[in-house]
């Protein structure tokens, strides 16, 4: 592992107060950034993903993903997970926190819009980060963009319906345009840009495509911190200005991500998954798709909702869990495999 891989956790720490001073510091400069965005999917943080996702779909090679349904235990774990557990224990865990346990401190409209952003956040699995996990943990990156783009699909039919029926209303409308543009900037873009670095390099012979995605790393890496660094800049007026509200609705967000993680886990040994299948399956259901998250929850409840606000908490407190939990699988690796 490089400089920059081994301490990765104090440059996301460094970025994260960095993000935090420099959004009270600069706030008019973050908005500017802010604003830069379309669909709900902001343009620069969408550089700075692409940066992080584009070494990995170099590693995929498309004669081993047409092996993966010989191994289909890995997918069935994400989906089950991802569509038939999550959504419903977050529900649970949101009207258990803002209607029993914390209803001394928060009124009851605004308890009912945490949990309409919480639920929100609990249908919509992730997309992009989801490759940027994956890679640090050194998974199967044919059977990770297998479990992308299946969830995805999926996701189309089942959102809507899902997110429905847990908040009991009937005007849930996917935000197409923020569905279809993620998808087309997190998977399609840097899948074929992957393809075809992929295959310039391996005309080469030799080592040419490891020896790249090696040189990129440190770029990988960047990209996370900078995209660490807006997304907090981007809401620091928002942690300084409301941490109570803001430490509420991480609680039950951090139960449910620890929980679903752990849960996976178990389910992963049990069925016998290799550990480079195992470790992104866990992480994939454990994650949001958190543009589409906000973009729901601003056209349901708007911009300065309760709801809105949950879905923002889930952003900023995903980051440096993910990255614990990246250091579980990392941690836990078999030793014949290191």
């Amino acid at each position: 592992m490089g400089l920059f891989e081994r301490f990765l956790t104090l440059w996301v720490a460094l970025g994260i107060a960095a993000g935090v001073a420099l959004g009270s510091l600069f706030p008019t400069a973050f908005q500017i950034v802010a604003g830069w965005e379309y669909a709900q999917v902001n343009l620069v943080v969408a550089v700075f993903i692409w940066v992080m996702i584009y070494p990995m779909m170099i590693q995929i090679d498309w004669s081993a993903v047409k092996e993966i349904g010989s191994k289909p235990q890995g997918l069935f774990l994400t989906l089950v997970i991802n569509w038939l557990v999550k959504p419903f224990t977050m529900a649970g865990l949101a009207v258990l926190f803002f209607q029993y346990l914390f209803a001394p401190w928060v009124d009851p409209t605004s308890a009912s819009e945490y949990i309409a952003g919480m639920i929100l956040l609990g249908v919509a699995p992730c997309t992009a980060m989801v490759f940027v996990w994956s890679q640090l943990v050194k998974g199967d990156a044919n059977y990770t963009l297998v479990q992308v783009s299946v969830n995805d699909l999926i996701m189309v039919v089942a959102f809507a319906p899902i997110a429905a029926f847990l908040l009991g209303v009937t005007d849930v409308t996917v935000p197409w345009e923020t569905l279809l543009l993620s998808t087309v900037l997190y998977v399609v873009l840097p899948l074929l840009a992957g393809m075809t670095t992929r295959r310039a390099l391996a005309a080469r012979g030799g080592a040419a495509v490891s020896d790249f995605v090696g040189r990129l790393k440190p770029f990988s890496v960047l990209g996370l911190i900078a995209t660490v660094v807006l997304l907090f800049g981007f809401q620091a007026p928002t942690l300084l200005t409301q941490p109570t509200i803001i430490a509420l609705i991480a609680i039950p967000l951090l139960l449910q991500t620890y929980g679903i993680f752990f849960l996976s886990w178990w389910a992963a040994k049990r069925l016998r998954l290799a550990h480079d299948i195992a470790g992104p399956a866990c992480l994939i259901g454990t994650s949001n798709f958190f543009e589409l998250a906000v973009a729901v929850a601003i056209s349901l409840f708007g911009l300065q909702s309760g709801a809105a606000l949950a879905t923002v908490v889930g952003v900023l407190v995903e980051v440096p869990v993910m990255l614990s939990l990246v250091a579980m699988v990392n941690a836990w690796r078999p030793k014949s495999t290191i």
